[in-house]
């Protein structure tokens, strides 16, 4: 009895008159005929793990390269952070600190300017224009749309002065009439944001004859905006006030902001200090960045072992990067470089000490007690050895002559070269299940032939025999 089957991307009769499971035969001489693509595949396959390999361990090698660039500097360990004696006092520093000390008082800190208008149920009769003017004498005159608050409201807010209005609930009038307040206040604290606000426009301001919204009966200026500021050398002749429009002094000392949160009458210290644990992580990023390179390089050229479970047979598997001359050549000149003396002296003397594994530690106490006896030696010892690893890094990883880069680019050119071998044997494939299906579509067609002359010639020697 004939079977029917589907078989790769056509549907396949199997012999209708052989009796043949012509479906299996293809499938199993296609499987003989993919061995060449399989092996492609799987070749493929070994070249992008490779290829990932080498792109990881490149990434890790710039990284090694960008702390070593930032390492060599002369001024590298030159970090400082601030302390405060106050806590109403923060202070940060920038790049551009430098040691010092200063101390003051904080005579005042930064307010915005609020003014707040009567209680009103409408703000005119009808459209009325209103002015604002800021510290500066600048003159902002808006209309609004109605004699409403809430056009009032959008008015202000649309003007782009630097001022926001809020109406806010104020009770009721003595007839039940719901009143409110408008509130405005500056954007940005400081005097120099302060602002006040007229009935009129801008020429009756000029004129005199505006009316001064924040002077009528009810209104009143709630926090006059006002400049942080702190007195320098207080009670001395030398006494200095500086001012700022917020709580923040930029660049009080080179380098250093200052920012003030309450006032003191107690002078209030600021200082800047070498910062020798961020500096000693400047040393030991070195140290991190290429141990994550040997760790790396380490475990993807390892040979390991495996048992199976159920025969008990052990197999062995080589890590990706086992055999690159490449990258081997790459780490040996890294950790060469890492441990070469500098000026004659040694890289462990400030703590970068070589293991017997070709890894690497860092001797915390070591370095810090260079850089307390020697902080101008310490600084040549990490810079030379930071600007020889950078440039071993920097040819190996330099994103177009790298050596680890270049490599990188032949081995993507092999999986692409593999990538169109396996394509083109997809339609060899294609051609030869299509080769296979016509040929035993043929013999069922030559079978079915045969088997109709046999039947005929049977008949004819039936009826021969009978006459």
């Amino acid at each position: 009895m004939s079977t029917s089957s589907v078989s790769g991307n056509s549907l396949a009769i199997d012999g209708l008159v052989s009796g043949l499971k012509t479906s299996d035969l293809i499938n199993s001489l296609m499987t003989i005929e993919q061995v060449p693509q399989t092996l492609l595949k799987n070749k493929l396959t070994d070249t992008n793990s490779f290829v990932s390999s080498l792109q990881t361990i490149n990434s890790l090698v710039q990284t090694l390269a960008t702390k070593a660039g930032d390492a060599a500097k002369v001024t590298s360990l030159d970090v400082y952070s601030a302390t405060s004696s106050s806590t109403g006092v923060t202070v940060t520093t920038d790049a551009t600190a430098s040691a010092g000390s200063v101390s003051f008082q904080v005579g005042a800190t930064a307010a915005a300017h609020v003014g707040v208008t009567a209680a009103m149920s409408t703000w005119a009769s009808a459209a009325e224009p209103l002015t604002l003017v800021g510290a500066d004498g600048k003159k902002t005159t808006v209309t609004p749309a109605s004699g409403s608050l809430d056009d009032a409201v959008s008015a202000i807010n649309r003007a782009g002065a630097g001022v926001t209005a809020t109406k806010v609930a104020a009770g009721t009038d003595t007839d039940g009439t719901k009143l409110y307040r408008l509130q405005l206040s500056a954007t940005k604290t400081g005097a120099a944001a302060s602002f006040e606000l007229y009935r009129g426009t801008s020429d009756d301001v000029t004129a005199g004859t505006a009316t001064n919204v924040f002077t009528q009966p009810g209104a009143a200026i709630v926090t006059q905006g006002k400049d942080a500021s702190v007195t320098l050398w207080a009670g001395t002749a030398a006494a200095q006030t500086v001012t700022s429009a917020t709580n923040t002094f930029d660049d009080l000392l080179p380098g250093l902001d200052v920012t003030v949160t309450q006032t003191t009458t107690d002078p209030v210290t600021v200082t800047v200090a070498q910062d020798t644990t961020k500096a000693q992580a400047v040393a030991s990023g070195l140290v991190d960045a290429l141990n994550a390179i040997t760790s790396y390089y380490a475990t993807n050229t390892a040979v390991t072992s495996t048992t199976s479970p159920t025969t008990g047979t052990t197999s062995t598997k080589a890590g990706v990067l086992t055999g690159d001359g490449t990258t081997r050549d790459a780490v040996q000149r890294l950790t060469t470089t890492m441990s070469t003396p500098v000026n004659g002296k040694s890289p462990s003397s400030i703590g970068i000490v070589i293991q017997k594994d070709g890894t690497f530690s860092f001797d915390a106490d070591a370095f810090q007690k260079a850089l307390a006896d020697d902080p101008q030696g310490t600084q040549a010892i990490l810079s030379g050895v930071a600007t020889n690893v950078g440039a071993a890094a920097a040819a190996a990883s330099d994103k177009y002559t790298g050596s680890i880069t270049t490599s990188i680019t032949g081995q993507q050119s092999v999986a692409k070269d593999l990538t169109t071998q396996i394509d083109n044997w997809s339609d060899r494939l294609t051609a030869r299940r299509a080769t296979l299906q016509a040929q035993y579509s043929a013999l069922e067609t030559s079978l079915s032939k045969l088997q109709s002359q046999s039947a005929w010639l049977s008949s004819q020697l039936a009826s021969t025999s009978t006459s």
